[in-house]
């Protein structure tokens, strides 16, 4: 099985709006990829559909497979695919620990609840998690009292326990990050970009939800580009990152730079 997320012909539906549009996508084993888009353009919505949290539109053409299979227990699903959404931690998160907020990764849960076992071997993955995402400071801290930043690193060191095992057969290292950079100034920006930069080259699959296209990591060579609920173009990062592409893209007269891997327009 080559090939994590298969779509084709997706239409989905928030209440009364069609807000994907005969959308067909197919994300391989291995590949680091961007969506980009405007706001509004459907970017968050291909990401619940893709973890089975929205659901299409019944039609006849319409196919959804998930690491080949078409149906899933959402809690299953969670150990495999890591998702750090756009908003911060919740209520009951904010009040435990660093370390504690990983742990809950194994579970799916905000918090650890009296009734969930945490087993040695959790203890020892969410260590050695704690150290991929350079946040050993961080153990013994409330996730409230961390900055935006450093709350953006614990979330995604509890996505990557939901998808952690010692058996490489039953785990999928692949993280879905939708808008990384939310709310961070312009060091906790650059922190977070070099430490999905080490993620990806340790194999982890990245998968980048974003309209700052400073946020796509130089390791990232696949781009999709949406708009009002449509794939309009899926190429590599030197065919789609022009300023005539992103110019149509966004609307506005693009001006483009690149540096060190990385790109910035305005």
């Amino acid at each position: 099985m080559n090939s994590i997320v298969e779509l084709e012909h997706v239409h989905v539906a928030r209440g009364n709006n069609l807000v994907l549009h005969d959308l067909s996508l197919r994300i391989d084993r291995g590949e680091h990829l961007a969506i980009l888009g405007p706001n509004g353009c459907g970017k968050s919505t291909l990401l619940k559909t893709i973890t089975c949290e929205l659901y299409p539109v019944v039609r006849p053409e319409t196919r959804v497979r998930i690491m080949g299979r078409e149906r899933w227990d959402l809690t299953e699903l969670k150990r495999r695919m890591g998702v750090v959404a756009a908003e911060l931690p919740g209520r009951q998160t904010l009040s435990i620990t660093g370390f504690d907020a990983i742990l809950t990764g194994f579970f799916s849960s905000s918090t650890l609840w009296p009734n969930l076992s945490v087993t040695n071997l959790m203890r020892e993955l969410a260590e050695d998690i704690l150290a991929q995402v350079n946040a050993e400071s961080l153990r013994d801290i409330a996730v409230g009292e961390m900055s935006a930043g450093q709350q953006r690193r614990i979330m995604i060191g509890r996505a990557m326990a939901g998808t952690s095992s010692k058996d490489s057969d039953r785990s999928v290292q692949m993280l879905l990050l939708d808008e990384p950079s939310n709310a961070m100034d312009l060091a906790a920006q650059q922190d977070l970009r070099e430490m999905l930069r080490r993620l990806a080259q340790r194999g982890t699959a990245i998968l980048l939800i974003t309209h700052h296209i400073a946020d796509i990591l130089p390791e990232i060579d696949r781009i999709v580009m949406m708009n009002s609920g449509h794939i309009v173009a899926d190429g590599s990062k030197e065919d789609l990152l022009t300023a005539h592409q992103l110019g149509t893209l966004f609307g506005r007269e693009i001006t483009l730079i690149e540096r060190d891997g990385y790109w910035n327009a305005w």
